[in-house]
């Protein structure tokens, strides 16, 4: 059966339209670190500030976030990781294999759109530190105002596309390096600007209990009045927001091509910590790192971008942090955004179709008006693909349970499905039909969309040919995978496999690298705790800002010496 002639089949398929090989499965540490990294990203100083601006309270945040980021990792474990790892195919396959090449080409076309000018938000917000650092002027305009600029974001752009093309693997490697330095930082802003918020509200560096701390934060920073000084978000709001941020990958499926890779289900898991770690301590952090740059500066914080912000916090590591959070968003999104144009033209490989999206993704990102839309973008596109997440949960999950047939358009050999058309375009009137009556918050009308597409795509789907049964072509796509992993399992046999360095200089260089984050957190502390008056915050601050960019450097050095030496470690 495993023959010459069945594994040519799969010679002429580029790799990423089949099934995860099982010797490229990873740990849950990998997803541990692509997750804390992507979502400890630069929007979060932008959505830290959103929440001032929506005038959330102090209480709601700190509940608030909390459950719905618990509920968000809920979402990706039960909803995302179950389909991704049992199919081991990105969304973009399999939604081929179920609903025909019409609707698919449609849906990726939608995403290489999304992800793209996702991507590019990001390049854009990168660039802003360096614009920052080189006293470029601020970009008010939806175009480039300025030439430097646009050289700016091109070299930014470089290097996000340089690392997206060389596929899952680099995006995590990057991702793990990153993600430690990018939560230690992000913790070390909040402490280093708490005291000056303190001092301008309570008169003292520090609050001196946790009634303080609620009173400091509905002073200066949650206020619960919006920018127009009208009541702000509650609590229901809070938590739906925190909950839909993320709709477009976990009940909207996109993130089955993160998570194929995963060895087990549960690693849905590893979500934990890009919501708990990145948005819930992002968030609140951001939140307190702009309403203390805004009280030195002198200017409401809705008036901040990244780069003054960070650069308040932080001092020249606020720069590396914004670049650094552009980058890690950025190239898991255009690592997205190319397998979706793969899919669309599926005779190229992923490589090529991630340069080229990659080059239309610099170019967008000189305009900044992608920038200043990025949050109506996000939401916008949760609620657009949610519907196909329920068109494919429902043929994965509901359909054989209730005695209808997974894969039956495919069996049936149509290239247009037209209950997954139907189901689609009935699921995008009826969620944006709900926005438009705001009968709920919107936060929330990805749930009700979701259900409703999963009822009409069952129903019509029954009527089209889910109900039969096609024995004979079932019988082929077992055979067929059975193939595939045999000709998975030779091509294991002539890859080189990578062995863990143990030697002496990458264990010092590991420790370094710990003790150099463990030295920024330590300052960082001195800022908070060990400042008894203004003068002595001053002076513990500028020591902060002085020798936490040279534990920076130290750390990146170190962490990618570490890596390098592990990947020549081959057999």
């Amino acid at each position: 059966m495993n023959t010459d002639a069945n594994y040519q089949e799969f010679e002429n398929i580029d790799e990423e339209q089949l099934p995860v090989s099982k010797h490229k499965l990873h740990d849950w540490t990998h997803f541990a670190g692509l997750y804390a990294a992507e979502h400890v990203a630069a929007t979060e100083f932008v959505i830290g500030a959103t929440f001032v601006a929506l005038g959330a309270k102090t209480k709601d945040i700190l509940l608030g976030l909390l459950i719905g980021n618990i509920l968000a990792v809920l979402s990706w474990t039960f909803i995302t990781s179950p389909i991704a790892v049992e199919t081991r195919l990105s969304l973009y396959t399999y939604l081929n294999k179920i609903a025909g090449d019409s609707m698919t080409k449609l849906y990726n076309w939608a995403n290489v759109i999304i992800f793209t000018v996702i991507s590019a938000a990001m390049i854009t917000v990168s660039a802003t530190a360096v614009r920052f650092a080189f006293n470029i002027p601020a970009q008010l305009d939806w175009y480039p105002t300025n030439l430097w600029f646009v050289i700016i974001v091109l070299c930014v752009g470089l290097v996000v596309v340089a690392i997206a093309i060389y596929g899952f693997k680099a995006v995590t490697e990057f991702s793990g390096i990153c993600a430690p330095w990018l939560f230690v930082m992000f913790i070390s802003g909040a402490f280093v600007l708490l005291p000056a918020l303190s001092l301008s509200d309570l008169g003292q560096t520090i609050p001196n209990s946790w009634a303080d701390f609620v009173t400091l934060g509905n002073h200066t920073i949650w206020t619960g009045l919006n920018s127009k000084g009208e009541p702000g978000i509650g609590l229901v709001e809070v938590i739906g927001f925190a909950w839909a941020a993320n709709t477009i990958t976990h009940f909207g499926l996109i993130d089955m091509a993160m998570l194929r890779f995963a060895k087990k289900k549960s690693y849905g898991l590893s979500t934990s910590t890009g919501m708990m770690f990145g948005h819930y301590v992002a968030w609140i952090s951001a939140g307190i790192m702009g309403a203390g740059a805004a009280v030195i500066i002198g200017k409401p914080i809705v008036a901040l971008d990244p780069g003054d912000v960070a650069y308040y916090a932080l001092g020249w590591s606020g720069f590396v942090i914004v670049i650094v959070a552009g980058w890690t968003t950025a190239i898991a999104n255009l690592y997205r955004a190319g397998l979706a144009a793969q899919a669309v033209f599926n005779s190229h490989s992923r490589k090529k179709t991630t340069v080229v999206v990659g080059v239309i993704t610099m170019i967008v990102a000189c305009f900044p008006f992608v920038f200043s839309q990025i949050l109506p973008l996000l939401t916008y596109a949760g609620l657009l693909v949610v519907p196909v997440g329920g068109i494919v949960f429902a043929e994965h999950q509901i359909f054989p349970r209730i005695g209808y047939t997974r894969y039956w358009s495919y069996y049936k050999h149509l290239t247009f499905s037209t209950p997954a058309i139907v189901s689609w375009g009935l699921g995008l009137v009826f969620g944006f039909g709900l926005n438009m009556l705001d009968v709920m918050p919107f936060y929330y009308l990805f749930i009700p969309t979701w259900m409703f597409t999963i009822f009409i795509y069952t129903v019509l789907a029954g009527k089209y040919g889910a109900k039969e049964s096609y024995p004979e072509e079932e019988l082929k796509e077992k055979v067929r995978n059975k193939n595939i992993e045999a000709y998975q399992d030779e091509k294991a046999k002539q890859t080189t496999k990578t062995i863990k360095d143990h030697s002496l200089l990458s264990r010092v260089l590991g420790i370094v690298s710990i003790v150099v984050l463990a030295i920024t957190l330590v300052l960082a502390c001195i800022v908070l705790f060990g400042s008894a008056n203004e003068t002595m915050y001053i002076e513990n601050r500028d020591i902060f800002y002085r020798y936490a960019f040279v534990c920076t450097l130290i750390y990146f050095v170190t962490a990618y010496w570490k890596l390098k030496r592990g990947k020549n470690k081959n057999i």
